[in-house]
C-alpha cells in the first residue's frame, strides 16, 4: 500500500513561496533598499523645520521619514551583508522565470508611476490635489488592466468612476491631513 501524498502536497504557488531566495537576488534588493532609504533620508533632511513657529523639536516635519530612511539603509546594509556571506559574488544567476518577469514589470510601472508623480506632476503648478487624483486614480486603473484575472482587466465606466472617486477622497484626506495635522505646505 502506498501512502498518499496529494493531501499534504502545498498548492503551486505557495511551494514557489517557499523556494530560497538566491543570494544574488537578496544582493539585489539590499542595494535597492539601502539606495531607497538613502533618498528617503536626504528627502527628510531637506524638508522645512518651521523654526519661525517654534515648534517642539520632536514634532518636526520630516523627522519620521528621516527615522524610517535609517531603517531602510540599515536593514539593507543587513541583507547585503547576509547575501555576500551566502555567497551572492559566487553564485550564478538564474534566469527569471514566468512569474519573475511579470513581477519585475509590475515593480517597473509602479516605479514609472511614482517617479512621474513625483518629478511631473508635482511642483510644477498643478494643485497638489488635482496631481494626486491624477496619479491614484491611474495607478489603480494601470495595476487593475495588469491583473491576471480577465474580468478585471475590464476597464469599464463603473471601474473608472469607481477610480476617480477613490483617487480625489485620496488626495482631499491626504491634503487635509499633512495641512491640519502635520503643518506641511504643500505644493
Amino acid at each position: 500500500m502506498t501512502p498518499d501524498h496529494s493531501a499534504a502536497a502545498p498548492p503551486d504557488g505557495a511551494a514557489q513561496d517557499d523556494a530560497p531566495i538566491p543570494p544574488r537576488s537578496d544582493l539585489k534588493d539590499a542595494i535597492g533598499w539601502t539606495v531607497l532609504g538613502i533618498a528617503v533620508l536626504a528627502g527628510s533632511l531637506s524638508m522645512d523645520r518651521l523654526e519661525r513657529q517654534s515648534i517642539n523639536p520632536y514634532t518636526i516635519p520630516g523627522l519620521l521619514p528621516a527615522l524610517l530612511g535609517i531603517v531602510m539603509i540599515l536593514l539593507g546594509l543587513v541583507l547585503g551583508l547576509r547575501s555576500w556571506r551566502r555567497g551572492a559574488f559566487t553564485t550564478p544567476l538564474l534566469p527569471a522565470g514566468p512569474d519573475e518577469r511579470e513581477q519585475r514589470l509590475r515593480i517597473a510601472v509602479v516605479l514609472a508611476l511614482c517617479v512621474g508623480y513625483g518629478v511631473v506632476l508635482i511642483g510644477h503648478g498643478i494643485p497638489f490635489w488635482v496631481a494626486s487624483t491624477i496619479y491614484v486614480t491611474a495607478s489603480i486603473l494601470v495595476m487593475q488592466r495588469m491583473s491576471r484575472d480577465p474580468q478585471e482587466r475590464e476597464l469599464n465606466v463603473r471601474v473608472w468612476a469607481k477610480a476617480l472617486v477613490i483617487g480625489a477622497a485620496t488626495s482631499v484626506i491626504t491634503q487635509l491631513a499633512f495641512q491640519e495635522l502635520f503643518l506641511v505646505r504643500m505644493p
